[in-house]
């Protein structure tokens, strides 16, 4: 009884109150961005630059939404549309080459498994900065300038992800895939038909993350989409900021829409990221 009345007493309303102010802390200091962005997409431009504080616009000014898919000078629609598409293809794709990948490493017996392993794991040693050249000599080489194909073969292969899908394989219960075995499955089937369906939260979570990270990216596609047609909506938000000139009601217009995918995708996905991290068998 004492206990409880501990738990329950004066000590624990008052832990009760800090950890509530603690998330109430948390929650404003994420979300101020995103009240931000919205607050400043609504204004105009002498508003916004005006040195006086205002917590909302005095006039809200739906227009810049309307100006920012009617201005000749940035295609943002047919810009989001590509993003779309290329986030669309690298994610699934990616995600299953991963998942293939890493299954035969846990699995599959076969001679050179260790090399092919360390040789994912080094990939992850190299920096990006490294490699950007020599990739796109390759693109370059092959015709893929100014496509969309070009932007998007070079991110399909994701060592990370690889890496835990092979961890999340290791812990997968062997008995079910001897069971397997005597129904006739090969190495191929059993990976199809039994160790891909119970990876659910790993592909969508990690789906997920790799949509997300093809979304944001941005150098890569500036160096191969040199032509408008194949801009990405990142692309089309940099050309905003100017030498000459800065709008920024459209810059905000522009970030609150291409931010708006991402928010739904992370609001949808969120349960699965984190069983799916979970399910891997890391611990900090």
């Amino acid at each position: 009884m004492r206990r409880a009345n501990t738990v329950h007493g004066p000590s624990g309303v008052v832990r009760m109150l800090v950890r509530g102010l603690a998330i109430g802390l948390l929650t404003a200091v994420f979300m101020a961005p995103f009240y931000l962005m919205l607050r400043n997409s609504l204004m105009d431009a002498r508003e916004l630059t005006s040195p006086e504080w205002t917590w909302w616009p005095s006039t809200m000014r739906v227009e810049n939404f309307t100006a920012l898919f009617d201005d000749p000078a940035v295609s943002m629609a047919p810009a989001l549309g590509n993003s779309l598409l290329i986030a669309a293809i690298t994610a699934p794709v990616s995600t299953l080459l991963a998942s293939a990948a890493g299954y035969a490493l846990a699995r599959i017996p076969v001679p050179g498994r260790g090399v092919v392993l360390a040789l994912v794991v080094a990939t992850l040693m190299i920096p990006a900065s490294v490699t950007f050249v020599p990739t796109f000599v390759v693109v370059g080489s092959m015709g893929g300038i100014n496509t969309l194909w070009g932007i998007i073969v070079p991110g399909l292969f994701n060592p990370f992800a690889v890496l835990l899908f092979r961890n999340f394989y290791l812990q997968f219960p062997s008995e079910i895939e001897d069971a397997g075995r005597l129904d006739g499955l090969g190495w191929l089937g059993l990976y199809r038909r039994i160790a891909l369906p119970s990876s659910g939260a790993m592909l969508a979570s990690l789906g997920a993350l790799s949509f997300i990270d093809s979304w944001n990216s941005f150098l890569w596609p500036l160096v191969i989409g040199q032509d408008p047609s194949t801009w990405t909506a990142q692309i089309a938000l940099s050309t905003f900021i100017t030498s000459q000139t800065i709008n920024l009601p459209g810059l905000f217009a522009g970030a609150v829409v291409t931010v708006t995918p991402l928010v739904v995708m992370f609001l949808v996905a969120q349960r699965y990221i984190v069983e799916g991290i979970a399910s891997t068998g890391l611990k900090g």
